[in-house]
């Protein structure tokens, strides 16, 4: 049986070079071609692909947000351009990649180890997952998060999150207008976001300083913050004097 292919690259010519140099590969079967990361995690959800060809750099939602979402990964080939740390990641997780732009002789390589890995039955899951997680290491914060509900995807604006609450293994973003679950931990998310502005109060919340209505005495030294959508949240008093120096009080 063909290897079902499907191709992931807002670029026509990158995808044009892509279906070029698989005409040497009747093994390979191309489903089809998606322009951004949004179509294209659809695709994988519902053609449930062998192998997919997958750029980085993409503007709507880019292939490591769309990686960050997938629960059972196909065999992926990433490509993308001058990336220090994605590389490293990649090479630290024996994860091929392509460096654009590529030569045919190196693409064939890789479409070979993707070969050789579907006839071997190895599993791409769990290579992915230590990609995941491996990238998360990446000391630089978040602009923003990309998050997947039962019927879509969302890509939400660090700006936009008023405060973040622990629900078990997963963090709840409240913003204005929506609630948003990723799994990810709440020491996850004090690491990779400003502590300027996002400020571990207890716990069980980070409060966005910029939403900070006011303070107010709760019981026994400890307080409560007030936001400005009228949220309610507990601080720890280890948090309120986190809180007290982050805004100079």
């Amino acid at each position: 049986m063909p290897l079902r292919t499907i191709l992931i690259d807002d670029e026509q010519p990158a995808r044009d070079v892509v279906n070029h140099y698989l005409k040497d590969f009747p093994e390979i079967e191309v489903l089809g071609e998606f322009t951004d990361g949004f179509s294209g995690l659809k695709a994988i959800q519902d053609l449930k692909p062998d192998l997919v060809f997958l750029d980085v750099q993409m503007p709507k939602l880019t292939g490591l947000e769309l990686l960050d979402l997938l629960d059972q990964p196909p065999l992926i080939i990433f490509s993308t351009a001058y990336d220090q740390y994605a590389i490293k990641a990649f090479e630290m997780n024996a994860i091929d990649y392509l460096l654009k732009p590529y030569s045919k002789e190196r693409f064939t390589q890789a479409v070979q180890k993707a070969l050789a890995q579907a006839g071997s039955g190895i599993r791409m899951a769990d290579p992915v997952q230590n990609l995941v997680k491996t990238l998360d290491e990446n000391p630089e914060f978040l602009q923003r998060i990309a998050v997947k509900s039962r019927h879509k995807v969302s890509v939400v604006p660090i700006d936009e999150i008023i405060y973040l609450e622990a629900e078990g293994d997963y963090v709840m973003l409240h913003t204005k207008d929506a609630k948003h679950l990723k799994e990810k931990t709440m020491k996850y998310f004090e690491t990779h976001l400003d502590p300027s502005q996002f400020i571990r109060i207890h716990r069980s919340f980070i409060v966005n300083a910029r939403y900070i209505d006011r303070i107010e005495y709760y019981d026994k030294e400890n307080y409560a913050v007030l936001t400005k959508n009228g949220a309610k949240l507990r601080a720890s008093t280890s948090g309120y004097k986190i809180l007290k120096q982050a805004l100079n009080m």
